[in-house]
């Protein structure tokens, strides 16, 4: 091989040399336990006899058994249930809050670094230690809320119990994951050419008319990015739920479908039918992730088409 075919096959082969590293780890800390996840949601453990002395208990090909046992789970459907009442409150109320803030901040009248960061800031808080925050402020016996109702003469609810529990959980995600939403949304309202408000002056536009008829709609990638996200977050929930757990008697070991599989694969030690549910999962935020995408750009191709 002479040294200009192997400069030339140096050239051609870098990337792959640098995709190498990241290519490896993805493999390896990714696919491969997600791999193994699948593979252990066909299986099960067959216990012969009283289930002791070696060869008693040993792992046998379930085929779909785990995800039938998963589907007909009365409690993993009632952890889906109360996590989509628990989203229909999340993603409307953190996105709607994330676009005010994003309109007030690109305003010309709000142009201060601290309010931008104050908005933000919740979201570096890691989301254990906001969960754990908010529910000793929820604690009437530790909450200076619950004092100053109590000296005011006011009502004292029960925010951990009940209906308000889903108003608790939803605030502290709220809360941390407003101010994410709200820097992807305000970028976008910083990429609109300045020209387009100035036409929009000349013809008379007011500031709200500006903020509803051009900055909404041209930033409808960010809202569909961020809906994108809320939902996934929204399915994954299970830090605020586990961490107000010990709070709280009206928060149960399988409050969420995460809970669930949680408790079933340490709890319980049955990883087989934790890994068909976190599959179920996991094909679900996908399906409901994808079709969502899919109605975004077939809206969007008609709008351009128009």
């Amino acid at each position: 091989m002479t040294s200009t075919s192997r400069k030339a096959y140096g050239v051609k082969g870098a990337p792959y040399a640098f995709l190498m590293p990241a290519t490896v780890l993805f493999l390896l800390f990714f696919a491969l336990p997600i791999g193994y996840a699948v593979w252990l949601s066909f299986r099960k453990v067959k216990v012969s006899g009283l289930g002791l002395g070696s060869g008693a208990r040993k792992e046998v090909w379930a085929g779909l058994e785990n995800y039938t046992d998963a589907l007909t789970d009365n409690e993993l459907v009632a952890g889906a249930l109360r996590v989509l009442g628990y989203g229909c409150i999340v993603v409307p109320v953190m996105l709607g809050l994330a676009l005010l803030f994003a309109l007030m901040l690109d305003s010309e009248k709000v142009r201060l670094a601290p309010v931008r960061l104050a908005i933000f800031l919740p979201y570096a808080i890691p989301g254990v230690v906001a969960a754990l925050l908010w529910g000793f402020l929820y604690l009437p016996d530790v909450s200076p809320f619950y004092f100053v109702l109590e000296k005011l003469g006011l009502p004292q609810p029960d925010l951990l119990d009940g209906g308000p529990l889903y108003l608790a959980l939803s605030n502290i995600a709220v809360w941390g994951g407003t101010g994410f939403n709200m820097i992807v949304i305000y970028t976008s309202l910083q990429a609109i050419p300045t020209e387009v408000y100035e036409a929009a002056r000349l013809d008379g536009a007011t500031p709200l008319q500006i903020a509803l008829r051009i900055k909404i709609p041209m930033v409808a990638p960010s809202l569909v990015l961020t809906f994108f996200f809320s939902i996934i977050a929204t399915l994954q929930v299970f830090n605020e739920p586990t961490t107000l757990k010990p709070l709280t008697n009206s928060v149960s070991t399988t409050w969420s479908p995460l809970m669930k599989v949680y408790q079933d694969a340490f709890g319980k030690g049955d990883i087989y039918a934790a890994a068909a549910q976190a599959t179920i999962i996991a094909l679900a935020t996908l399906l409901l992730s994808f079709g969502f995408l899919r109605a975004a750009n077939r809206r969007n191709k008609q709008e351009a088409s128009r």
